[in-house]
């Protein structure tokens, strides 16, 4: 990994960890930030430091640094209620770095179906765990932890596009992986 690299993980992990402290509980999985942050990592880096780049911010988290929502941290988050949805930006940033890799699409469709695919994945994997942990069948676990927030990410994933956008031209090509 080059210095540069390094830094842009460095930062994004920063801004995972800041987008999560701006929370609203909303019942077992509270409405946060980071899903606007998760949405504009693929877009702005290429797949492997994409995927660095969340293990890292986890792996922080699992050691007991409060990065997590509610200035939470440790094993127990991942563990809980909502780490399959923190398990899920890990599994779902290499799918979302994939789409990020289609020439044949514009790129801001590309950064609209990566934050779209990132999200999927992580809903999938959260609900499955949500689940486990409350003993909740699918339709209940959807009701309280992927339907309230369907819209909100949409709209945190539309304006990650843009975003996306300003970085991109800011850093010059080499964010445009």
């Amino acid at each position: 990994m080059s210095t540069r690299s390094i830094a842009r993980c460095g930062v994004c992990i920063a801004l995972l960890a800041v987008s999560a402290w701006v929370t609203v509980p909303l019942g077992p999985v509270p409405f946060t930030l980071q899903t606007l942050v998760l949405a504009l990592i693929p877009q702005v880096m290429g797949p492997r430091d994409a995927f660095f780049t969340v293990a890292v911010y986890l792996l922080l988290g699992a050691a007991g640094v409060p990065v997590f929502s509610g200035f939470q941290g440790g094993l127990g988050v991942i563990l809980g209620p909502t780490g399959g949805y923190l398990l899920g930006f890990a599994a779902g940033m290499p799918v979302a770095g994939a789409i990020m890799r289609v020439g044949a699409l514009p790129r801001r469709a590309r950064g609209a179906l990566a934050g779209v695919a990132l999200l999927a994945v992580s809903y999938v994997l959260g609900t499955l765990q949500l689940m486990n942990v409350y003993a909740l069948d699918a339709p209940a676990a959807l009701a309280v932890a992927v339907v309230p927030f369907v819209v909100p990410d949409m709209v945190k994933v539309v304006a990650s596009v843009s975003v996306a956008e300003r970085i991109c031209r800011a850093l010059g090509t080499a964010a445009r992986r």
